[in-house]
């Protein structure tokens, strides 16, 4: 169970990064990319966000792309939130995939 410490700092930054992809993302990755979940680890130095990937060929390719800017994201959402918190965590970034495993299980029920 998150503290609710855990809840605000991992809502704020879910928000951060999702207006830096908001903004950055169609330009520097040729897709659009949200922000789905974000949790963080109990001492607050570990972000872990899923990303949902629209419109791109290969999602690996553009989650290896994140990953390689991962600095670039850190030091951006360092510039935004630096007032509200003491550390900016470390991010760590992974594909959602819910939303390909509730299509299989619609065209599973379908069938």
């Amino acid at each position: 169970m998150d503290s609710i410490r855990q809840q605000k700092t991992a809502n704020l930054i879910k928000k951060e990064l999702a207006e830096i992809f908001l903004f950055d993302g169609p330009n520097v990755y040729d897709c659009m990319i949200t922000v789905t979940k974000t949790t963080v680890t109990k001492d607050l130095s570990i972000a872990r966000s899923y990303l949902s990937i629209f419109n791109a060929e290969d999602n690996d390719e553009v989650i290896k792309a994140v990953r390689a800017n991962v600095k670039e994201i850190r030091y951006r959402l360092g510039q935004k939130i630096h007032n509200q918190v003491r550390i900016i965590p470390q991010l760590e970034f992974f594909i959602d995939d819910s939303l390909d495993y509730i299509e299989n299980i619609e065209r599973l029920l379908k069938q």
